[in-house]
Parts: structure tokens; C-alpha cells; sequence
């Protein structure tokens, strides 16, 4: 098949049964569309598994299955996403990101075309994080089965010698940085399934935060926890490191930054920033005495341009997050009770 036989097919083209049944279009579609996007020498081993030398070091290894409605949303979709997320969770262990897979479960009927603009996406940020795709799988279900595309990232990552991230390794005195604002991801997700408009547009915020962690660990290898607050925002992560290393913690809300757009439209939707999902943030707890110096790096990286010290880890209230407010009181910041928005991630 040629070139330009394939374009059309893709251009007018729907994803149906055979697609997942392991013969011919099966193969074609592999070959034509995954492959020829995604490719890359460990890829072209053409086998069910990549075989490639273990690097030196302790390995990182994660996993994250990408759900998220609608499918193509303000600053990226489930392409990029899929890529982003994962490199972040290996990152946010220490570790360099090395390789990713990628399984596809597509639902019968859905336009060959929106796919490869998936695929190409995916495509583009696995080359710009320089972490390859090197093996795959692809499943097909009947047509009301699915969802359009579900996409399920592994990645396989190697922490530096040295670099020891736990959350049993936070402690009081220690402070808590923010990367940048928060809720861009969530509502930029929001704004386009419901159709609101505002006076800008929202966009999200997904990004491979590996280079930044990597400009960090390299100043600072002694940075005790890093956690990207992805589900349940920037009060659920914390909740869950205070409870996992019983400790206390108090936030600023002078300190913690919202965009104007997006907090007029969690104001405007009864919905708390603290809690919305980012997919382009880092939270990062270290010494009193690194704070500085890693507000610095992060504030000079592109990702981390609004960087702030937004807490302290403190002794007592083992398992409490609490916020100084404006106003001069202290408020709980609890564990999210339900979710506010599903399918954010």
C-alpha cells in the first residue's frame, strides 16, 4: 500500500474489529499508523517485547492508565498526556526516564484520523522528553464498549546514585515548594467538556517535568520527596505525604498561585483550586537550608518559572494539613471527599 493510499484511508477511515483480530488490517494499521509515528531502534526489533542491556543503577518502574473525556482538550490531549504523565511519576521517583510502552484499547468505529493525530501527539513529546516508545499492544472492542481510546503507559526510569526519595524521609523544618499554579489542567479540561468560555483560554498545563527534576537533583540530591499533584490537586498529595510520613503540615495561601481566569471559574463552578488537577506541577519537600537554592533553579527552568515556598512540614498534628488564610485564621485542608471532577487524568 502505497502513501498516499494509506493518507486517505486515514482521513476517511474508522478503527472496526479487524483492527484487533491479529491478521492483515491488524498488521497494516501497526505498520502504517503506530510504527511509522512511533518508531525508533528498539521499536523496529519488531518483536512482542523490546530487548535492550539493563542500564547500572536501581531501577524506577511505573505504570498509568489514561482515561480522560474529552479526548483532545485546550494545550494537549490523551497523546501527550499519556506520555506526560508517566515520565512525571518515573521522574518524580528521582529517576531519568528511559524508556515508555503503550497500550491502545480502541473502540470499533472511531476515526482513524483522530487517532493518528493521537499517535503523532504522543509522537512529538516522547521525542522533546527523549524517552522512546520501544514496545506496544493493541486491543479493539465492539462499538459502545469503549470510550474511543484508552491509552496505558509504562515507564521504565534509573535514579542516580546518591538520589533517595521516600516520604518516610520528610521530617519537621522541612519546607514545600509549588512548581507553579495550580488548577490549569483540571479546568482547561472542565471548560471544554461543559463548552464555557471565558475572556482567555484555559489551557492545560501538561508537561515532562523530568528535565526540571533532573536540574534540581543535581544542585540539591538530598531533596527528600517529589510528588507530581496530579488527581485530587495539591490538598490530596499533601494529605497523603503528611499521613504516609506522620507529620504535620501548614500552608501559606498568600504563597499558593492561581491564575485570575482560573480561579474566576472555580469561584464561578463552587470548586476548590487546592483540589483540581495538574499535570504539569511538581510539589517538592527539602531542607530548610536547600529552599532557596532550589526556588532559584526551578524559577530559571521554563516549568517552574512561578515557583514559590508554599509551606513548612511541622511537629504534631502527625497526619493534618492546615492553611494559614489571608485573613489571618487557620483552616483544615482535608482529604478530598469524592471527586470533583471525573476523568481528569
Amino acid at each position: 500500500m502505497n502513501s498516499v493510499d494509506t493518507s486517505a484511508r486515514f482521513r476517511t477511515g474508522s478503527v472496526d474489529m479487524t483492527h484487533g483480530g491479529g491478521g492483515r488490517a491488524m498488521a497494516e494499521l501497526i505498520r502504517d499508523l503506530f510504527h511509522r509515528h512511533l518508531n525508533n531502534p528498539l521499536l523496529d526489533q519488531g518483536h512482542d517485547a523490546a530487548v535492550f542491556q539493563p542500564p547500572a543503577g536501581r531501577l524506577v518502574l511505573s505504570t498509568d492508565g489514561h482515561v480522560i473525556s474529552p479526548l483532545f482538550f485546550p494545550g494537549g490531549d490523551i497523546g501527550c498526556l499519556s506520555v506526560h504523565g508517566t515520565v512525571n511519576d518515573i521522574a518524580m521517583g528521582g529517576a531519568r526516564p528511559l524508556y515508555l510502552t503503550a497500550s491502545f484499547i480502541l473502540e470499533e468505529g472511531y476515526p482513524l484520523a483522530d487517532l493518528e493525530r493521537i499517535v503523532m501527539s504522543m509522537a512529538r513529546a516522547a521525542s522533546e522528553a527523549g524517552v522512546p516508545v520501544v514496545t506496544g499492544d493493541t486491543k479493539v472492542v465492539e462499538r459502545g464498549k469503549g470510550d474511543g481510546v484508552f491509552i496505558t503507559t509504562t515507564g521504565l526510569g534509573v535514579v542516580p546514585e546518591g538520589v533517595d526519595i521516600r516520604a518516610d524521609r520528610i521530617r519537621p523544618g522541612q519546607l514545600i515548594l509549588l512548581s507553579g499554579t495550580m488548577g490549569d489542567h483540571g479546568i482547561a479540561i472542565l471548560s471544554k467538556r461543559e463548552n464555557l468560555e471565558f475572556e482567555t483560554e484555559i489551557r492545560s498545563d501538561t508537561a515532562a517535568l523530568h528535565g526540571l527534576v533532573g536540574e534540581m537533583l543535581e544542585a540539591v540530591p538530598s531533596i527528600a520527596m517529589l510528588r507530581d499533584p496530579t488527581r485530587g490537586g495539591v490538598a490530596s498529595t499533601l494529605n497523603e505525604l503528611a499521613t504516609a510520613a506522620d507529620v504535620g503540615m501548614v500552608l501559606d495561601e498568600a504563597e499558593i498561585l492561581i491564575r485570575p481566569d482560573v480561579a474566576a471559574a472555580c469561584e464561578l463552578l463552587g470548586l476548590d483550586p487546592l483540589y483540581v488537577a495538574n499535570e504539569g506541577k511538581l510539589l517538592c519537600i527539602c531542607e530548610a537550608s536547600d529552599a532557596d537554592n532550589l526556588l532559584k533553579i526551578m524559577k530559571a527552568h521554563r516549568y517552574g518559572q512561578d515557583a514559590a515556598i508554599i509551606g513548612k512540614v511541622t511537629e504534631g498534628s502527625a497526619g493534618l494539613v492546615q492553611m494559614e488564610t489571608g485573613l489571618g485564621g487557620m483552616r483544615v485542608v482535608d482529604w478530598l471527599s469524592g471527586e470533583q471532577l471525573p476523568r481528569i487524568c
